[in-house]
């Protein structure tokens, strides 16, 4: 029997592969380590080749592309609802190969070498923040466990700092003076390390002529444009700009049912971290774009009438989205519609 399909478990050291003939019926069932995987492969006839999209899938899918086969990577939980009862390894790889043959399944696009660098860029710099900010909320809570309140905003800490660290009759002991200079220097070590990472993608999204054509967009800047370009490459995967807010989840959620449609607030699936550049782009671009006599600027005042603002702000980033899918696929520039 030849096998049409074949459905991978990917694991750290061990897959687990699983084989469907035209018929549905399982031709195969083998498991083989990780670094003779593609050593298995490339002996069998070209089939589709389906996996979840997880650490490792888009290397190893590119890898079974140059052999000749057709890739499919699926979204974890798109591929749960086939996997049958008393579940192990090899029954999770023959839920993917069943999975990836259903013609309405959703796919995640293989990102090349230059998109997997670039998002790499994009989470260690998101990482290099958290901790910043971590530091940062520790160093308020120090402050204030001795009576010491700064207003808010990182930079006015960082003033208000150096005249606490300098008032010698604050009430902080030696010691505690110390551990926030130390604090004080990881902080600022922090800061070059953030810096030197946007400068790299600001030369980046420089090179580079889609993250141009993003950056034109108000609203959406180096770190936005970087990081769509990443995410969703070209967009062609989407087949409207709908689709790609709605992976972003800057939908309503519906609960409808008997007929009857219930809009909630936004699906928050998908990307967070591009969901959130978007949503504080949008954040800042609002108010000189409801200020603009164009259509984007009647539409946000009329929102802006009706709405509370925070509303707005996440229906400009589902809008900026939008915008964004048009110029990722039909290479064209961004230029406002007057009223």
């Amino acid at each position: 029997m030849t096998m049409v399909t074949l459905g991978l478990d990917l694991g750290k050291n061990w897959i687990h592969m699983v084989g469907l003939d035209a018929d549905g019926r399982i031709v195969l069932r083998r498991r083989v380590r990780r670094d003779r995987l593609l050593a298995q492969t490339v002996n069998l006839s070209s089939c589709l080749i389906g996996m979840e999209a997880c650490c490792g899938a888009h290397h190893l899918g590119r890898a079974l592309e140059a052999q000749g086969h057709t890739v499919r990577l699926m979204p974890p939980q798109y591929v749960k609802p086939f996997v049958k009862s008393n579940k192990n390894d090899y029954r999770d790889a023959e839920a993917t190969a069943e999975a990836v043959q259903r013609p309405t399944m959703r796919f995640v696009p293989l990102k090349s070498e230059a998109q997997l660098d670039l998002q790499t860029i994009h989470r260690v710099r998101q990482r290099l923040v958290s901790r910043r900010t971590a530091l940062i909320n520790q160093l308020r809570a120090i402050l204030l466990e001795r009576g010491i309140t700064v207003p808010q905003r990182r930079r006015v800490l960082e003033v208000r700092l150096a005249s606490i660290l300098a008032d010698e009759p604050s009430g902080l002991s030696a010691r505690i003076r110390q551990l926030i200079e130390d604090l004080l220097a990881e902080w600022h070590d922090l800061d070059g390390r953030i810096e030197a990472f946007d400068a790299e993608l600001t030369e980046t999204a420089k090179r580079e002529d889609t993250c141009r054509r993003l950056c034109e967009i108000p609203g959406i800047g180096v770190l936005n444009a970087t990081a769509l370009v990443a995410a969703v490459g070209n967009g062609a995967t989407f087949d409207k700009g709908r689709d790609m807010a709605a992976w972003l989840g800057l939908v309503p959620r519906q609960f409808s049912t008997g007929g009857k449609q219930r809009l909630l607030g936004i699906s928050k699936r998908g990307n967070k971290y591009l969901r959130t550049l978007l949503i504080h782009g949008a954040r800042a671009a609002l108010p000189h774009l409801a200020a603009r006599d164009n259509t984007l600027g009647v539409w946000l005042r009329e929102l802006l009438a009706r709405a509370h603002r925070n509303v707005a702000v996440v229906a400009l980033a589902n809008k900026l989205a939008r915008i964004a899918w048009a110029v990722l696929t039909g290479e064209r520039r961004y230029a406002a519609v007057a009223a």
